[in-house]
């Protein structure tokens, strides 16, 4: 959520600069009037002595270490389920400024099959669209420089059709859900996909040329995912970072709606 991120900033330089202006200035007043008058050290300034260094930890873990973040669709299923909190790696291409996501220095880029959080470009002839800014997860399909086709129920990377590998009916909740759960191998990462193999969705075909710079995404559950299909590549710019990590699935305050251990701590491959 943005709108953290910018609280957390604010709140930590706001508390520092408290305590800066304390130690330059404030601190010699008080002690110079100590003789006459109380010295007891103001509440902003002892609130921010308190938390500047939470805030301070906190912002640095989340803007350059790991970073959290809660499933909210099921464009990732079966690999990613509604409720899975994830952690992603924020250094894994490279460090960036908190808010203005601006990288200030590289460390390695994306590669095929990794699965990545980013802020949505928007959707073409759509200037207003209110989700611009909003974090989403898909996976990469296409880097710089591929032609990418998808037609039917596959994809084909410069020319060359993506294996599959059909493992049966997928079933959710011991219910059937009307997919296919397939392994799908992209070059050097095989992982498994959903489709409703022969209903295929018009609107998600065609080929892309991937510009330098740029990407191309795809949700895992290839006929419930809004994705480069249908809004274009992704500019390396809003990438936010590679998610790795399970951590909990649950719903619900303190997890009383649902909980399933057996997520946690499960690599996203």
């Amino acid at each position: 959520m943005k709108w953290f991120e910018i609280a957390l900033v604010v709140l930590t330089l706001g508390s520092g600069l408290v305590l800066l202006l304390d130690k330059l200035f404030l601190a010699k007043r008080r002690a110079a009037k100590a003789s006459l008058l109380d010295s007891e050290e103001p509440v902003v300034v002892d609130y921010s002595r308190a938390f500047f260094p939470v805030l301070a930890v906190v912002l640095i873990l989340r803007s350059f270490i790991a970073e959290p973040y809660k499933i909210p669709s099921s464009s990732m299923m079966p690999n990613l389920l509604i409720g899975d909190f994830i952690l992603v790696n924020k250094f894994s291409y490279g460090f960036r400024l908190p808010v203005t996501n601006t990288k200030v220095i590289p460390v390695s880029e994306p590669e095929r099959g990794d699965v990545v959080v980013f802020q949505f470009p928007g959707h073409p002839g759509q200037p207003e669209d209110p989700q611009i800014g909003e974090n989403f997860i898909k996976r990469v399909i296409g880097l710089p420089g591929d032609h990418i086709s998808f037609h039917g129920d596959a994809v084909s990377i410069n020319g060359q059709p993506v294996s599959y590998e059909v493992k049966g009916e997928y079933l959710f909740d011991g219910k059937q859900t009307g997919q296919t759960l397939l392994t799908e191998n992209l070059p050097g990462r095989t992982h498994t996909v959903l489709e409703q193999l022969g209903v295929a969705d018009p609107r998600g075909q065609g080929e892309w040329e991937v510009p330098q710079g740029h990407y191309l995404v795809m949700g895992d559950n290839r006929d419930n995912s809004d994705d480069g299909r249908f809004w274009g590549v992704l500019p390396e710019q809003n990438l936010r970072g590679k998610a790795f990590l399970i951590w909990l699935n649950c719903s619900g305050w303190f997890c009383k709606n649902s909980f399933e251990p057996s997520r946690i701590g499960n690599r996203i491959q």
